[in-house]
């Protein structure tokens, strides 16, 4: 059977079967089957999904139960409560660089972003951004599968709303119910804010790594400068795409390393590989072209990262802590006063203070406040390059110290460190300081600022602070008050105590003279006349001196700067700021003003003076401190000043043992201070191949410094103008011995000076310090002259001490008067009144007598020597001769004393004694001298012979008392220096 046939067959035996109805039958059980089955499914499907929808739903309520339901006003504090980095400013609004932060964030609206960056963002992140409600279900069914099943292909499931309440409301905390909470307020927060406002509340806060320098930087206007160095409206294409991808993990596609700079290629192409997957997907969602995807591919976007940068804690590191520091605690007041506190409160509850402190951090890390600070930028940054440059600190010092922790003894290097305060008088506003030179090599590495935090003894700096300038405010001194330096027992010190630099003294000198050249005798005394009004308390407080112990308001020894623990140079230069505005004291302050980044001013300086002097007594203490750079302690700056001309009036200061060096000076705009020393505490005067001494070490710093910032701001810093003269001070002359107005005897003398007075304070009488005529020996004193002395036996130039003015001021128990005579010119004129080391009586009672004759006349070689005579007020000797015994006996000399020198020559002689009242006694015995056979010697009778050994007695116990007071006086010179009382004027300068 051929194959046609065999179809045939088959033809005809299917048309049988359907004919009779098999096929027909057969399908329809199998349709009737399937659909009951299916229809059964579908049932039990649809229940089951009622079912489950129903637990998920109870389930989902169960998780956000306790989520409160948040009002619109709760909502935008919490996504607008960007932690945005604050920021530091020079004078005039000069840019000084981010406050130090863990995370640097800079605020910027959505009209300031470019679209490209936003599309890279949308396109990356939530490609349904502009659709969805805040959550796309699929896509949070699809990461939820993904979670179940651990697949290694996550594609996350938040869109840009839950991201931000993630970020903003929520944490990373990995849980439902964390997840369902971000769902429920996603759904809201779409409710209440457009997609605007949710995306650049997003674009505001997401993390984007490091920038070039390392810090951590969050938001996109701070991504896009540190990583580009551009703004976020300025990004091309392929930069939009590399900061889009960075969020999904910054750490990964940062380009920089942890501790700043670029990473190496391979670990840049995570960073690159997500660029490239960005740019893909902006394709694909059309936001670009083909031809921009394939031009951003081939971009060589590595050439656009920045470069390191130093971070303002780099460069200015002292005044970034310092602004810092000050703007703390300027919102510490801030935040608690808005709160109802006052300053008191927080003073008298340190877990309050510790609150605010911690908000007030916070706040100055988080709210980008602008805060403006005082320092010139110019002056400051030339401050730095002389510190840095300059060569005459002194000699590093190594010792050895015992570590704290371990108890072993390291060795240790410290340099001369140095601090400098620059403020305005008027304002007080602080211009610039020094914090000290590089201390980077230090172990505590920690930036510790000389000029404001390091408390130090200042020395004699504080001298017309709390001696001079209270006492010439109380009528006690004037500049031209004398003052006796010698060694003296002060109320309060010790027996020893106070001494001058090198222990020295230096009679009775004016109070500018003892001012100018620091002596410290005499301001210690001063301030004896005036502790009782405990100035320190009265003035320093007012000047703003806030570091004193209790003890230094007793201590008589603060009065030449020995402190428990000292003051600040800023509080030192501060005080001395007084003197440069007119007796008026304005604080010290370094910050301008503090705004909220929307220009609120939260707040501003206001400037407040205290009285604290009269114009009268400031300018006196100004003309004062004047001597101590014309002719004083500093004269060596004179040489140093490039202006030469500016009105500088200032002073010098040495602590105890030669730690500390300090000069302090103002003129009629400005005042600065600088300070030197070593971190610990130690002399600076131990420095064999230094070719200037610590002070003018000093000085000399001072001067650099100042010279480079007059040359900067001259009309400032370099006034022309000369401090003005009030109404109330006058020029008058008065006597150098006792600062009394003058009187003819003291003219005389030549000892009439001038100087200026505070008019209600000019001496109102006459000096009485000397007396007509002359003085004599009598008795082993000296008296003055009467009428009737022979003037052969007086001393002195016509003049002599006043008694009484002796005994009035103590002098009279001086061992040795000429202990008062000054040193320089004058001392000359001085010794002309001067009388030897003996009391000084009052006239001798007359007793009508004529004295006793003298005794034990005898020649030993060329000289005639006598017993003095036994009456007591016998002021001198004459001595008389005669050819021949028998003979004529004629006048030929006197002496005070019991020997006279008569020569070779043949004669006969006797002595004649003479007392105050010029009376004379009876001839002594005669004695023979020249060439004869039988000279007669003078024998002495038996009371002579008591008396010359009586009188041998007295001279031997006067050698004795003589050797003692030599040894006494070499002792006091030997003396080492007093702790108290070092100084700076040293004996070879003066």
């Amino acid at each position: 059977m051929d194959f046609k046939q065999r179809i045939h067959k088959y033809n005809q035996k299917i048309q049988q079967i359907w004919k009779e109805g098999i096929i027909q039958r057969s399908s329809r059980i199998t349709y009737d089957v399937f659909w009951n089955v299916v229809l059964f499914f579908f049932i039990v499907g649809f229940v089951g999904l009622f079912f489950a929808g129903g637990i998920g739903a109870g389930y989902f309520a169960s998780l956000v139960k306790d989520e409160p339901i948040r009002a619109y006003d709760v909502m935008a504090q919490d996504i607008y409560n960007y932690e945005e980095t604050s920021k530091l400013y020079f004078s005039n609004d000069i840019f000084l660089g981010d406050v130090r932060a863990d995370i640097h964030r800079e605020e910027v609206s959505l009209d300031n972003i470019s679209e490209t960056l936003i599309n890279a963002v949308i396109a990356t992140e939530d490609e349904y951004f502009d659709e969805h409600k805040g959550v796309v279900p699929k896509a949070i069914v699809r990461a939820m599968m993904q979670e179940a099943f651990n697949s290694d292909m996550k594609t996350g499931g938040s869109t840009l709303t839950q991201q931000l309440i993630k970020n903003q409301i929520l944490t990373n905390e990995v849980s439902f119910e964390r997840k369902a909470v971000e769902i429920l307020l996603a759904l809201r927060l779409e409710r209440f804010f457009e997609k605007e406002e949710i995306l650049e509340a997003y674009l505001n806060i997401v993390p984007y790594g490091r920038e070039a320098s390392g810090g951590n930087i969050a938001g996109i206007q701070t991504a896009a400068r540190g990583i580009f160095g551009v703004d976020a409206k300025d990004v091309n294409l392929p930069q939009a795409a590399y900061l889009a991808g960075l969020p999904q993990s910054p750490s990964a596609y940062t380009p920089f390393e942890n501790s700043g700079g670029l990473k190496d290629e391979d670990r840049l192409k995570p960073g690159l590989n997500r660029m490239n997957t960005v740019l893909n997907r902006m394709y694909e969602s059309e936001y670009i072209t083909r031809d921009e995807y394939d031009e951003a591919l081939n971009y060589d976007i590595v050439a656009d990262f920045t470069e390191a940068r130093e971070s303002p804690l780099d460069n200015y590191p002292d005044l970034t802590y310092e602004i810092q520091a000050r703007a703390k605690d300027l919102l510490v007041n801030y935040l608690s006063e808005k709160d109802g506190y006052t300053e008191e409160d927080l003073a008298n509850n340190q877990e309050l203070k510790d609150e605010y402190e911690i908000k007030a951090d916070r706040d100055l890390r988080m709210n980008g406040y602008q805060i403006h600070s005082t320092i010139d930028k110019d002056i400051y940054d030339v401050f730095k390059e002389v510190i840095k440059n300059y060569d005459h600190y002194g000699p590093d010092r190594t010792f050895t110290v015992k570590d704290e922790e371990t108890g072993e003894t390291i060795e240790k290097t410290e340099q001369i460190q140095a601090g400098g305060m620059l403020i305005q008088n008027n304002t007080g506003r602080i211009i610039s300081f020094v914090g000290g030179r590089d201390q980077s090599h230090e172990e505590e590495y920690n930036y510790y600022n000389y000029a404001t935090k390091a408390k130090r003894s200042i020395g004699s700096t504080i001298k017309p602070l709390l001696d001079y300038a209270p006492a010439m405010e109380k009528g006690v001194v004037q500049p031209a008050t004398a003052l006796a330096d010698y060694n003296k027992q002060l109320a309060g010190w010790p027996a020893d105590k106070p001494r001058n630099y090198g222990g020295g003294n230096y009679g009775i000198v004016s109070a500018r003279t003892a001012f100018a050249n620091s002596y410290n005798i005499p301001a210690a005394e001063i301030y004896t006349k005036i502790i009782n009004d405990n100035p320190a308390k009265e003035y320093l407080d007012k000047m703003g001196i806030t570091s004193l112990s209790e003890g230094d308001y007793v201590y008589p020894s603060l009065s030449i700067g020995s402190m428990d623990v000292g003051i600040t140079v800023e509080e030192n230069t501060n005080a001395f700021a007084t003197f440069g505005n007119d007796g008026k004291f304005a604080d010290a302050y370094m910050i301008e003003k503090i705004t909220t980044n929307d220009g609120e001013v939260i707040y501003e300086h206001e400037q407040e003076t205290v009285d604290v002097f009269t114009a009268q007594t400031n300018y006196l203490t100004i003309d004062i401190m004047r001597d101590v750079i014309s002719s004083g302690t500093a004269r060596y700056l004179n040489s140093r000043l490039k202006h030469g001309n500016v009105d500088w009036a200032g002073k010098t200061g040495t602590s105890n043992d030669y730690n500390d060096a300090w000069f302090v000076a103002t003129n009629p705009n400005v005042t600065f201070g600088t300070w030197i020393g070593y971190r610990t505490p130690h002399s600076i005067n131990e420095c064999s191949n230094c070719s200037l001494t610590y002070s003018q070490r000093n000085l000399n710093l001072w001067a650099e410094l100042m010279n480079s910032a007059q040359d900067i701001n001259p009309e400032l810093l370099a006034p022309t103008e000369r401090f003005k003269r009030p109404d109330g001070i006058v020029e008058r002359s008065y006597c150098a011995i006792s600062g009394m107005l003058p009187s003819e005897l003291c003219k005389k003398a030549g000892l009439i000076k001038t100087d200026l007075f505070n008019s209600k304070f000019v001496p109102k009488e006459e000096d009485d310090s000397l007396v007509t005529g002359s003085y004599v020996m009598v008795d082993g004193k000296a008296v003055i002259a009467g009428p009737n002395t022979p003037s052969e036996f007086t001393e002195g130039d016509g003049l002599a001490f006043n008694p009484e003015f002796l005994k009035r001021n103590d002098y009279d128990k001086l061992s040795d008067l000429s202990q008062l005579f000054p040193r320089g010119a004058d001392r000359e004129k001085w010794e002309k009144i001067g009388i030897p080391n003996t009391d000084v009586g009052n006239a001798i009672e007359d007793d009508g007598k004529n004295p006793s004759a003298p005794t034990s006349l005898k020649k030993s070689g060329n000289k005639l020597s006598w017993n003095k005579s036994s009456s007591k007020d016998v002021v001198g000797y004459r001595i008389y001769r005669s050819d021949k015994r028998g003979g004529n006996f004629s006048l030929i000399g006197s002496t005070t004393s019991t020997d006279y020198s008569i020569g070779d020559n043949s004669a006969v002689y006797h002595v004649k004694a003479v007392d105050y009242f010029g009376l004379e006694s009876s001839a002594s015995k005669e004695i023979l001298v020249g060439d004869t056979s039988k000279p007669e010697p003078e024998t002495p009778d038996e009371e002579d012979k008591k008396k010359d050994k009586d009188e041998d007695k007295d001279k031997d116990k006067d050698k004795d008392k003589d050797k003692d007071k030599e040894e006494d006086q070499e002792d006091d010179d030997n003396e080492d220096d007093d702790d108290n009382s070092n100084d700076e004027e040293n004996e070879d300068e003066n």
